[in-house]
């Protein structure tokens, strides 16, 4: 059983950052509310996405599991105002889930979760550098990069952190450091990263204010950050571009 209201905003943004990385996601559902887990077919990017209950006007739910395609549900809630209400109720009979919005009503076919990769482990990683900063100056570095380049370098050297892209002809780099950054815990590390997938995630990164980025040396990156009063909270894990000699 499954029957949920919530804010269009919210909802909006949860999924904007699922599908950020795949395209179906199978999500469980408990008392406690909504969770997924997801890797791209390539294996590069995972999302581990919470929604609470209390992110939701009303949440009633039991031990259970749904696929969603997570193109089309976008396209369904984008047809919501953002200070709409949405009603989520899952059809026991027919296995598909109503929508309601603004006067309109939905009926979207569900996946079949079996016929969904398994959700999967998310690895225990020693990063010992983390990185708080805002939202808007990790998108803009992103942009910047994709100009010159399709990969970047995250690191910290002597306490100031560098995003740097270089290109055949063209360099781009941005050090932060004392009051440019939120928080900081320093260690020298850095790693290498494809922009194709630094890009779709920073398109994921919506209402959340600011971004903590977890690094360590040659290993994958952990970008977190929460939303919906910290109800929804967001991890992606993306692996390392290793450069061959």
């Amino acid at each position: 059983m499954f029957r949920a209201i919530i804010s269009a905003e919210i909802l909006q943004d949860a999924i904007k950052a699922a599908s950020s990385v795949v395209d179906e996601a199978r999500f469980e559902i408990t008392p406690e509310g909504l969770s997924t887990r997801a890797v791209d077919p390539a294996n590069a990017a995972m999302i581990s996405l919470e929604l609470s209950k209390d992110a939701f006007v009303l949440f009633e739910g039991t031990e259970g599991e749904i696929g969603i395609d997570l193109s089309r549900f976008t396209d369904i809630l984008g047809m919501a105002g953002k200070s709409d209400e949405i009603e989520l109720k899952l059809d026991p009979d027919t296995h598909k889930l109503d929508i309601s919005m603004g006067g309109f009503s939905y009926t979207l076919a569900l996946l079949d979760p079996s016929t969904l990769r398994n959700a999967p482990v998310v690895p225990a990683l020693d990063l010992p550098a983390e990185i708080t900063i805002s939202e808007n100056v990790f998108k803009r570095m992103i942009k910047a990069a994709e100009m010159v380049s399709d990969h970047m370098s995250v690191g910290v050297q002597n306490g100031i952190f560098v995003m740097e892209a270089v290109g055949d002809s063209d360099h781009v780099r941005l050090d932060l450091t004392g009051s440019d950054l939120i928080a900081i815990t320093p260690a020298d590390v850095k790693s290498l990263y494809s922009l194709d997938y630094l890009s779709d995630i920073s398109k994921g990164v919506g209402g959340a204010g600011e971004i903590t980025i977890h690094l360590g040396r040659d290993l994958p990156v952990v970008i977190q950050f929460e939303f919906a009063v910290g109800e929804c909270t967001v991890k992606y894990v993306l692996a390392p571009r290793i450069e061959s000699d």
